[in-house]
């Protein structure tokens, strides 16, 4: 299969408690643990493979019983992974969550062996050559993405940054004077970039385009949404869902948004369809 759009950054198993409960610190509460695939990286890839894109992850998943599981269940979505950095020393990533009634209660990323393998991951780019779209996530370390950042390889590509959490938004700083890339941020990780809070998705916007940005995608759960970019900023509130999951949403939102693009949409259609589909999937309590 021959992609249309590169995922760089997590590929991991994603292990989630849910449950309908209120929960807080020191809840224990009956629910439901699922082991899916996951991370950013293979968040929106999957998403993109659901809106008919031929995704490729670069990435590394280890060579144990957890990796062959990965890499033959992301196979079967139809995802490429031939471009994946196999590890003989690396264990397969992890991200655990927890879920309640009133949304998540706590994550922990495990991306230790991402963040090992380094530039590694981006070995295959030497021998592609690749226009098209490229996503990356926050889980990469902050020297990565510098080198990223002003690497001539991708001085004119069309790159699709997410922070991966708001703990992680910092590492974005190298892309605010980046000449083609889109940052996807929610309002936290937006004020995390400023240095200070915002009143609302289209403040930070229209502050971080200030700062340099060539174009950014602020998000703030199910109030305002907006995108900016030097023609101007455009707002758009996502419809009224009941919220059954949480993880995962901001890479639907990311995905929904590039396939609409690649697929002729204008700015406000795109991001029409970016908040319906992030409110389709919390909406959902199938993983």
């Amino acid at each position: 299969m021959k992609p249309d759009l590169l995922c760089i950054g997590s590929v991991l198993w994603d292990i989630i408690g849910r449950s309908n409960a209120h929960m807080s610190a020191g809840s224990d509460v009956p629910g439901r643990i699922t082991r899916i695939p996951g991370g950013v990286a293979l968040n929106v890839a999957m998403a993109a493979r659901a809106y008919g894109m031929t995704p490729a992850l670069l990435s590394v998943v280890g060579r144990d019983p957890e990796g062959d599981e990965l890499v033959a269940a992301v196979g079967r979505l139809g995802i490429v992974t031939d471009l994946l950095h196999r590890s003989d020393d690396l264990p397969t990533d992890r991200y655990m969550a927890v879920e309640g009634g009133n949304g998540l209660i706590a994550a922990i990323a495990d991306a230790h062996s991402l963040e090992a393998a380094g530039d590694k991951i981006l070995t295959p780019l030497d021998g592609l050559d690749w226009r098209g779209p490229i996503v990356l996530d926050g889980n990469l370390t902050l020297d990565l993405l510098a080198v990223i950042a002003t690497d001539p390889r991708f001085a004119s590509a069309d790159l699709r940054v997410a922070p991966a959490s708001p703990g992680k938004a910092e590492r974005l700083q190298p892309f605010l004077e980046h000449r083609a890339a889109t940052l996807y941020v929610n309002l936290e990780e937006a004020g995390i970039l400023l240095h200070g809070s915002q009143t609302d998705a289209g403040e930070a916007a229209e502050a971080l385009l200030a700062r340099g940005l060539h174009r950014v995608i602020v998000t703030d759960g199910p109030r305002l949404a907006a995108c900016a970019d030097p023609n101007g900023c455009i707002r758009r509130t996502p419809p009224e869902v009941m919220v059954t999951r949480v993880t995962g949403a901001g890479d639907t939102f990311m995905a929904a948004h590039i396939a609409a693009e690649l697929q002729g949409a204008d700015s406000e259609d795109a991001l029409r369809r970016a908040c319906d589909a992030a409110a389709t999937y919390v909406s959902s309590d199938t993983y």
